[in-house]
């Protein structure tokens, strides 16, 4: 056991001396977590008689002291996180599929690129989006008992209506959001701009989360009324949070600091401190995304902003909207090309127990960017 705790230290100490020496990484080390995406799994985990893990091999080194402590004071919580982040990565490249830039990630500690080190839009929703999947997680984990230090949601309990009253499990938001905004704004230091908005962006991913609840009920009655009925709150699909996300991507806020007085006193940045590049603006909400600078440009590859191009994407070329050729390919033209798929058609089911398909075979215009 003490040979295979060594090795997979070892293990870590390089993963972390390349990422130092790659220069990827981001700046402050904010997002420095999210490399645990792709090592965190049952195959790098050591574990007692208990099945509590021990070690995990390396994404701990990834980590703040206290992100390591906080894991380790919550038992089964890691998954928890590694299963946010992957649902935010999907979610992430499902909302920008049809944009020129489409989230690309990496199997490296800098999960998201040299995006991160910026703070235009992009940066913001990847801040929002991934702070959301932690928060989302760790409640979804604690109603479901995979997370020693957390349960249901009992607070609600007791008649809630003339026909209703509060029971069940209800997804126990407040400890993902409380969970969320200490181990992934733990992250984050100093007090500029790229601290605030970062911080500010975190926060907007959690709220969407706990703003978005919503009360499932379930009937109670002879032969199937509804005489009484049993409800509880109930987290939104990971998709309905990262479609009200793009849409505050969309109509996200530019801003710059403003020095309020308090700052010099505290000695801390305070978010509150945000305020319009334009004045004419109306001061972002807590849970608009805010940034401070341009995107780059995103048509053409870009090693120093490490933004990979549209050359080679997909395009629709009688579409006029983000996905069309013309847009997509930032003008410079597509090539056609077609191509014979085929797929398994007109399937049966016969009792039993079998399923037979015929190969049916179509033909399919591509286009894609030059």
């Amino acid at each position: 056991m003490r040979i295979l705790v060594l090795l997979v230290w070892v293990k870590a100490a390089c993963i972390l001396l390349v990422s130092s020496l790659s220069g990827t990484g981001a700046v402050n080390n904010s997002g420095r977590w999210w490399g645990i995406v792709n090592v965190a799994s049952s195959a790098n985990l050591l574990t007692n008689s208990k099945n509590v893990q021990l070690v995990l091999d390396p994404s701990l080194a990834l980590l703040s002291r206290r992100q390591r402590r906080l894991i380790r004071q919550n038992p089964g919580i890691l998954h928890a996180i590694a299963a946010g982040l992957h649902a935010a990565i999907k979610e992430c490249k499902w909302q920008f599929r049809n944009r020129r830039w489409n989230c690309p990630t990496t199997h490296s500690p800098a999960v998201f690129g040299k995006i991160v080190n910026r703070g235009c839009r992009e940066t913001a929703f990847v801040f929002a989006i991934t702070s959301a999947g932690v928060t989302h997680a760790v409640a979804r984990s604690c109603s479901e008992g995979a997370i020693e230090s957390c349960t249901c949601d009992y607070r609600r309990r007791g008649p809630g209506g003339p026909d209703w009253h509060w029971g069940g499990c209800s997804d126990n938001v407040d400890f993902g959001r409380v969970f969320g905004r200490e181990f992934v704004d733990s992250s984050e230091r100093g007090r500029d701009l790229r601290y605030l908005t970062n911080l500010h962006n975190n926060e907007a991913g959690r709220m969407t989360v706990s703003s978005e609840m919503r009360q499932e009920c379930k009937c109670h009655g002879m032969s199937g009324s509804c005489t009484v009925r049993t409800c509880w709150m109930r987290l939104p699909s990971f998709r309905a949070v990262g479609d009200f996300l793009k849409d505050r991507f969309d109509g996200a806020s530019r801003v710059v600091y403003a020095n309020k007085g308090s700052n010099r006193a505290s000695h801390r940045a305070d978010p509150r401190h945000l305020q319009p590049e334009n004045p004419a603006h109306k001061p972002p909400s807590a849970r608009d995304l805010v940034y401070f600078e341009k995107s780059p440009n995103f048509c053409s590859y870009n090693g120093k902003t490490g933004t990979q191009g549209t050359s080679g994407r997909s395009c629709n070329s009688s579409s006029p909207a983000l996905d069309g050729c013309e847009l997509l390919c930032c003008g410079r033209g597509y090539r056609t090309r077609t191509e014979r798929v085929t797929e398994r058609c007109h399937c049966t089911f016969h009792w039993c127990c079998h399923v037979s398909c015929l190969n049916c075979t179509s033909t399919q215009i591509l286009h894609q960017c030059l």
